[in-house]
């Protein structure tokens, strides 16, 4: 973190420290990988969490297993309970769900939850869906998460996030009216892409600065920052104007 990125966080915080619970700094929290601090990360368990801690929506990771069943997790494997490590790609769901994950939060047995219960779970909620592509998707497969994401839910709910832009472009050619974010982080060199499609942006709160969210908002898109766990963090991003904070902790109360 630079020097200069430091002075503007600390000035933000003393901006902002009085009025973060005010409604004219609201912006929409979304719970990281679900409620993640506290519960297994991307399981039912997780996405469950989140909502009843007050967060505007949750974030989750989607993979395919062998037998083409769309999974939600960040890492390309998992670990079972007895300290199995599978990889998501080569396994299918069945042998991925033969026993309980690892889990390193509490003591409850959770399973490798399906983006379609994720669905079903925000649907029940009324959450916004951030839902991340890793890897690469091809058109068919695309076409599967988002017909599924709105005959579940609705694509009014869900906004796309992937690193890979290509996944971003085939979403939007058969998706026109889906909502859709470049993940963005330091390694990356510009955002400019974005414009020509009307894509949004969801950044590393490092890289969030004010000549970023001006650019964004001025062509009526928006900014998503990753991922703010402390109150610090929070307050500068909120005294930019961000649209949603991505948070593994911070829910309702500081939205």
């Amino acid at each position: 973190m630079t020097a200069a990125l430091v002075f503007k966080m600390i000035a933000a915080m003393f901006m902002s420290i009085f009025t973060v619970f005010s409604s004219a700094t609201h912006v929409n929290m979304i719970a990281h990988r679900g409620h993640s601090a506290l519960y297994p990360e991307n399981t039912a368990m997780a996405f469950e969490m989140a909502a009843k801690n007050g967060f505007s929506g949750a974030e989750t990771d989607v993979r395919v297993t062998s037998d083409g069943v769309y999974v939600t997790n960040h890492n390309s494997s998992v670990v079972l309970k007895d300290g199995t490590e599978l990889e998501i790609a080569d396994n299918t769901y069945e042998t991925l769900t033969s026993q309980p994950l690892k889990n390193r939060k509490n003591f409850s047995d959770v399973y490798l939850c399906t983006f379609k219960e994720y669905l079903e779970i925000m649907r029940d909620n009324n959450l916004i869906c951030f839902i991340e592509l890793k890897g690469d998707f091809d058109d068919r497969q695309i076409n599967e998460i988002f017909t599924m994401a709105g005959e579940v839910y609705t694509l009014e709910k869900c906004i796309l996030q992937s690193f890979e832009f290509d996944n971003l472009v085939k979403a939007h050619e058969q998706f026109p009216d889906l909502r859709i974010m470049l993940t963005y982080d330091e390694t990356d060199k510009s955002y400019v892409k974005c414009f020509e499609y009307g894509f949004s942006i969801d950044a590393d709160y490092t890289v969030v600065d004010e000549e970023m969210v001006e650019a964004f908002h001025s062509r009526g898109l928006e900014v998503a920052a990753y991922t703010a766990n402390e109150l610090f963090t929070l307050n500068y991003l909120k005294s930019l104007g961000v649209d949603y904070i991505e948070s593994d902790l911070l829910g309702g109360m500081f939205a």
